[in-house]
C-alpha cells in the first residue's frame, strides 16, 4: 500500500499502459484521477476499479486540449485538494511513412498529442503540486527518445521533445519538492504496438526475436517502473529517463 491515499493522476488511462497503471496504483491504496479520449472504456476502468474496493473517477480528456488537461487537474483538487503523482501517458505511433512521404495532418497530431499534451499537462501538475509541497511527476516517452527508427520521424521527434520538456522541468523544480522522469519503454505488447506493425506478424515476430532479451514486454512492466519512480524509493532520482527496452538500446 506504498501509494494509500495518495493522489494520482494519468492521462491516456483507458487501456494499454495507462490502465496497468491505473489498476496497480489503485491496488496499492492510491485516489485515482484518469482521463482519456474513450469515455466507455474509461467508465469501465473506474467501475471495476470501484468494484474492488477502489478509489477512481473518470473524465474525457483531449490531451491536445489545455482546457481539458486543465480541467483533469482541476478534478483532482476539486475531490481530493491535492495531486501527488501524475503519469502523463496518453500519446499516438502517427502513420508510418517515409520521411519525404510524410505530411503535415500527420505531423501536427503527433506533436500536439505527445509534446503539446505533455508539456499542458506538466504546466497544470506543477503549479497544482507546488500548492501542496510537491510530488511526482511520470512521462511516457519511449526508446525512440535514445534512438531513431525508421518511418516513424514524427513521433521519434515528439519523444526527443518529451524528454527535454522531462529534463527541463526536473531542473527548474527539484527544489521546490517536485521530481520529474519518464519511462522508455521499448517493444511492449499493447494496442499501439499492434497498429505499429499493421498486421505483419512476420516482421514483427522476427524483430522481436532480435532483441537481446528475445521478447517483446508486457504493460505490467512498465507499470512497475512507473510506480519506482513516483515513490519515494526514488527520491534521489530527477530528470532521467528509464529504459525498459529488454536491452534494445544496449546492443
Amino acid at each position: 500500500m506504498e501509494f494509500k491515499d495518495k493522489v494520482v493522476l494519468i492521462t491516456g488511462a483507458s487501456s494499454g499502459m495507462g490502465r496497468s497503471a491505473a489498476q496497480a496504483f489503485a491496488r496499492q491504496g492510491a485516489k485515482l484521477v484518469l482521463g482519456a479520449r474513450r469515455r466507455a472504456e474509461g467508465e469501465t476502468l473506474v467501475e471495476q476499479i470501484r468494484a474492488q474496493g477502489g478509489n477512481a473517477v473518470f473524465a474525457p480528456t483531449d490531451v491536445t486540449r489545455e482546457a481539458d488537461v486543465d480541467a483533469l487537474v482541476q478534478l483532482a483538487l476539486s475531490h481530493h485538494g491535492r495531486l501527488d503523482v501524475a503519469y502523463n501517458n496518453a500519446g499516438i505511433e502517427g502513420r508510418s511513412a517515409e520521411f519525404a512521404e510524410q505530411d503535415s495532418d500527420n505531423y501536427d497530431l503527433v506533436m500536439n498529442t505527445n509534446v503539446r499534451g505533455v508539456f499542458w499537462a506538466m504546466k497544470h501538475e506543477i503549479r497544482a503540486m507546488l500548492q501542496s509541497g510537491g510530488g511526482a511527476i511520470v512521462n511516457n516517452a519511449s526508446v525512440g527518445s535514445e534512438v531513431g527508427f525508421p518511418n516513424l520521424a514524427p513521433y521519434i521527434a515528439s519523444k526527443h521533445a518529451v524528454m527535454g520538456l522531462t529534463r527541463t522541468a526536473a531542473l527548474e523544480y527539484v527544489q521546490r519538492g517536485i521530481r520529474v522522469n519518464a519511462v522508455n519503454p521499448g517493444m511492449i505488447d499493447t494496442p499501439m504496438q499492434d497498429r505499429v506493425w499493421g498486421g505483419d506478424a512476420q516482421a514483427r515476430t522476427t524483430f522481436t526475436q532480435q532483441l537481446p532479451a528475445g521478447r517483446s514486454g508486457s504493460a505490467d512492466e512498465v507499470t512497475e517502473a512507473v510506480l519506482f519512480l513516483a515513490s519515494p524509493r526514488a527520491s534521489f532520482v530527477t530528470g532521467t529517463g528509464l529504459l525498459i527496452d529488454g536491452g534494445y538500446v544496449a546492443r
